[in-house]
């Protein structure tokens, strides 16, 4: 009788429900629906970011001095299920999202037409992630409702051909942007400054594509869906370029230029948080005890080991391989010398000798061998050259023994190594500086770091503006964008239109976006993947400044303390090009790895989907 009375009581049955919120209250609340929209901001995809380092030591960037992801360095080739991403789940939220904030009443929910805008551009990014990894993917707009009539087949959409997709992309950038505000100080949201940064790196792609996918036809499907014909190329640059410069228009936004000296400017950029006019979006974060995502753990994984602030750090080494590309003040590309030409070591009087008059990016991006870090020295040695070429190390950091002519021991290695299969020291010779957090606390489990990764910032789009420009003959203005990069940098020598090259344009990105996510999809776009990363065995390049140079291992540049108290070189420095024993295969990028793997579930589940070329 109970059970029949509560069932039967309409008032109780009726009640709405205190643990969830109804869609009819969401969409009349701006504050409950900007919860909404912050939540599918956070689940942007990305492929690399400063809460995973590991990504980023995938390719010729970076070594991986950590014991769980020496793997790194020895698979020969990468997955043809690498890079990829479909996802149809997080895209039919977003649709829906899309649905009803437009049939939301206009006077009941405030701010309308921006949240609309703001799904769209979601959407946009999500087709953009889905386009670069796996080619042209099915166009869904609305969102798809299965009515278990047993016959699924008007839910199975074809893939659409990869130019359309592109254009789909270009096309929503066009239509929203009224909607969106133009506010330099917005960072974490679209705005008019974002749309036109991210129409410029989608055109870059769509044309790069369409020309140098001509070197790889294989690369390519009959219907489409991977390809995009050599014709529509100068038109995907001229669209690349104009949405360049009406950015580059914009008087609220220019390239950061706050702190005299050069390198800690360009660090700078990636933590200042204080009216960047260079930043145009970014994933922020705060401080945090929790491992939820609100804080990042760059700074935690990768701060050099002797002066970490927890038993963390030392993870991410950057390569000789991309230390070696920051050139010469006076333009100049020039390997480290480390010996002359006799063959004998050249000796330095201080550790830093070897980096002087290079680019002032290289100090701002990597953690070199004599640097600083929150005010602390970085003690990064590799061991003791005794006069007779003995070399004195240690297996520990900062380890101790008893030297030729002395009683007592010495310091005979770094406290961050290098120390070769010694995780945390730093086994090329370098630790990275780009986006490490100066903070008090930020290298610490409890606080973690709140230095933004920064997606978009106004230094790509003049480089994006100037590869343009290039590839439409238009030298002149390449020369212009490049040279403001570059004067910003610190480099006083200006570019002349003689020296615009493609080689030039790879190398310029190569330096100013390292461990910025762009290596991989610039590599895969000039289709150069299979070119550079092509699986043979060779030394390191003696031309880092030619953009087809094979570059399939990971170097390093080991300093060396001389103990030689009778002798003129006592206490001087020299130093070996080394490659880390862990690394013990060459990496191999295959054509099939252009376009990442379509699974065999979904091609089950949709016989109108099509496979992607060369994955046999």
């Amino acid at each position: 009788m109970f059970i029949g009375w509560g069932c039967n009581d309409d008032e109780f049955l009726n009640r709405e429900p205190t643990n969830i919120l109804l869609d009819n209250q969401v969409w009349q609340d701006e504050g409950l629906v900007l919860s909404v929209v912050a939540d599918l901001y956070r689940r942007l995809p990305e492929y690399q970011t400063v809460n995973f380092w590991g990504d980023f030591a995938t390719f010729d960037e970076a070594f991986a001095s950590n014991f769980g992801d020496y793997w790194r360095h020895k698979n020969h080739e990468w997955s043809y299920d690498e890079w990829g991403l479909w996802d149809y789940g997080l895209m039919r939220e977003v649709n829906l999202f899309i649905q009803n904030a437009s049939e939301a009443e206009a006077g009941e929910l405030a701010g309308k037409n921006r949240f609309v805008a703001e799904g769209r551009f979601i959407r946009a990014w999500i087709y953009f992630e889905m386009v670069k990894r796996m080619g042209g993917v099915p166009l869904i707009l609305e969102p798809l409702t299965y009515d278990f009539s047993g016959d699924p087949s008007y839910l199975q959409y074809p893939r659409s051909k990869e130019y359309e997709v592109y254009d789909f992309v270009i096309d929503e950038l066009d239509a929203i942007k009224n909607d969106l505000p133009d506010d330099v100080n917005v960072k974490s949201r679209a705005t008019q400054a974002l749309v036109l940064a991210m129409k410029s790196r989608v055109a870059l792609y769509a044309a790069s594509i369409a020309k140098y996918g001509e070197t790889t036809p294989t690369v390519s499907l009959p219907g489409g869906e991977v390809g995009i014909p050599p014709s529509m190329a100068d038109g995907y640059y001229q669209t690349a370029l104009s949405a360049s410069e009406e950015l580059l228009g914009n008087s609220s936004y220019f390239l950061y230029n706050k702190k005299e000296d050069l390198s800690e400017n360009f660090a700078n950029i990636f933590l200042d948080k204080s009216n960047n006019p260079e930043v145009i979006f970014v994933r922020d974060y705060v401080q945090s005890e929790r491992w939820d995502g609100r804080s990042n753990i760059w700074t935690l994984h990768n701060q050099p080991w002797s002066i970490a602030e927890d038993l963390e750090g030392g993870r991410l080494n950057p390569s000789l391989n991309l230390v070696q590309m920051f050139e010469k003040i006076d333009n100049s590309y020039e390997q480290f010398q480390t010996k002359d030409g006799e063959g004998e070591y050249i000796y330095y009087d201080n550790i830093q000798d070897i980096f002087a008059d290079r680019d002032p990016r290289l100090a701002g991006t990597v953690i070199l061998p004599g640097s600083r870090f929150k005010g602390k020295d970085v003690d990064i040695w590799a061991g003791v050259k005794l006069n007779d070429g003995t070399i004195v190390t240690g297996d520990d950091f900062g380890q101790t023994k008893v030297l030729p002519g002395n009683d007592t021991p010495v310091q005979v290695v770094g406290l961050d190594g290098p120390i070769d299969s010694r995780e945390f020291s730093a086994q090329t010779g370098f630790y990275v500086r780009k986006h490490m957090d100066t903070k008090t606390g930020s290298g610490q489990r409890g606080l973690k770091s709140d230095a933004w990764w920064v997606r978009y910032r106004l230094s790509e789009v003049y480089l994006n503006a100037a590869e343009a420009a290039f590839e439409l003959n238009n030298k002149d203005k390449a020369a212009e964008y490049l040279n403001i990069v570059r004067q910003r940098a610190g480099l006083t020598t200006p570019l002349d239109v003689s020296d615009i090259s493609f080689d030039r344009i790879v190398h310029e990105r190569k330096v100013e976006l390292a461990f910025e996510g762009h290596e991989l999809w610039d590599m895969k776009r000039w289709r150069l993947a299979h070119v550079v990363w092509n699986g043979e065995e060779v030394e390191l390049s003696d031309q880092p400044g030619n953009a087809v140079e094979i570059n399939t291992r990971v170097f390093g540049l080991w300093p060396y303390k001389v103990h030689d108290p009778d002798g003129p070189n006592h206490g001087k420095w020299i130093y070996e090009q080394i490659m880390p024993s862990q690394v013990t295969a060459a990496h191999r990028f295959r054509l099939g790895n252009y376009y990442s793997r379509i699974s065999d579930n979904i091609i089950n589940n949709n016989p109108k989907i099509v496979r992607n070329p060369n994955q046999n």
